[in-house]
């Protein structure tokens, strides 16, 4: 069987990248530009200079991308790219680029949820996990829990109904004055602090319902910070940091593995941005390891949004035949499962 080559491109949010993977499981390269330090001073991506960086960026790092790998174009067998979902003008930037490469070497053109990406990126951390199993997807904009019956096939088990985890990271942070991205942050100072030292609340629906609430967590966090100064009696930021993040994923953890056992299935995985934060890692070690599971999750330069993810979810696609045509475009809202 010959090889199969697989350029991948996303543009989803604010990382330009483009990647080279071999038989869907094997990175031969894999180029990340990250608009971070041109966002942080907004407190967030600004949609309309995001998409203004991926148009000036997207061509050098496509053409990095193949360098690294020593590959021409017409030696790829497909080009996948993000559609869906994420911002309507950074998708649009690189399902442009993806369908005039495509039309131009005459190559499959294989349209990519994103969510299923940061699922897939599990495939190349772990080349031996096979479906089925059950994906916590943790990002800045996704909660969701998927079974993952097989390739390209899922079932939404619970998802968040309001705040995503990384979204309610974010506004925490904003509100103790720490910056953006909150994520890393907030990790970082929580590991100062006292994960006992403020009781904020776990919200869990009816039994059997495996959905996420993280907006009253993120008001309750609000609602200490004022009240403690209302009172002059301030408050330590680490402690802070430590008891919000052991309530955000002590839920996701408890979810998780709740789904696991609906499903029947011993193998979890964690996916997503928020899966790079040590405190989600080491819960979620424990808990798998407390119910005799297989635990699997990506390298931290994986969980980001990257283009690997995206070419190795796309051999599936293209050895299934499931391949766009040029009339594809961006799916700003797109839910996972959907074509």
């Amino acid at each position: 069987m010959n090889d199969i080559f697989i350029l991948g491109i996303e543009t989803s949010c604010d990382e330009t990248s483009a990647s080279i993977v071999k038989n869907g499981r094997e990175v031969i390269s894999n180029v990340i530009s990250s608009q971070v330090d041109l966002h942080k001073k907004y407190g967030g991506v600004v949609p309309e200079i995001a998409s203004r960086k991926h148009v000036e960026l997207i061509i050098p790092v496509i053409n990095q991308a193949l360098e690294e790998a020593d590959l021409a174009l017409e030696e790829l067998d497909g080009i996948a790219v993000t559609y869906g979902p994420g911002l309507v003008g950074a998708l649009l930037v690189g399902v442009s680029a993806a369908k005039a490469l495509a039309f131009t070497v005459d190559k499959p053109l294989i349209g990519v949820n994103h969510i299923e990406g940061h699922i897939a990126a599990n495939y190349i951390q772990h080349k031996e996990l096979e479906p089925p199993f059950v994906c916590l997807v943790v990002s800045g904009g996704h909660s969701h829990i998927v079974y993952v019956k097989d390739y390209g096939e899922y079932e939404i088990v619970g998802r968040t109904r309001d705040d995503a985890a990384g979204e309610a990271f974010d506004k925490v942070a904003r509100a103790l004055g720490m910056g953006y991205p909150g994520g890393p942050l907030i990790d970082k100072a929580a590991k100062l602090g006292n994960p006992e030292a403020v009781n904020f609340p776990r919200v869990y629906f009816e039994k059997g319902n495996l959905d996420f609430s993280f907006s009253g967590i993120k008001t309750a966090v609000l609602n200490y910070i004022n009240v403690q100064n209302q009172k002059g009696e301030g408050y330590k930021i680490e402690d802070i940091c430590a008891s919000f993040q052991r309530a955000v994923v002590e839920v996701l953890v408890n979810n998780l593995i709740s789904a696991a056992k609906l499903k029947g299935t011993s193998k979890v995985a964690l996916a997503g941005g928020v899966a790079a934060n040590s405190c989600l890692r080491s819960e979620f070690m424990k808990a798998s390891q407390d119910n005799n599971f297989k635990a699997y999750y990506p390298s931290p330069i994986l969980c980001t949004d990257n283009a690997a993810m995206i070419a190795c979810s796309a051999y599936y696609r293209l050895t299934k035949g499931q391949v766009s045509d040029l009339h594809l475009n961006a799916v700003p809202a797109l839910k996972l499962g959907e074509k």
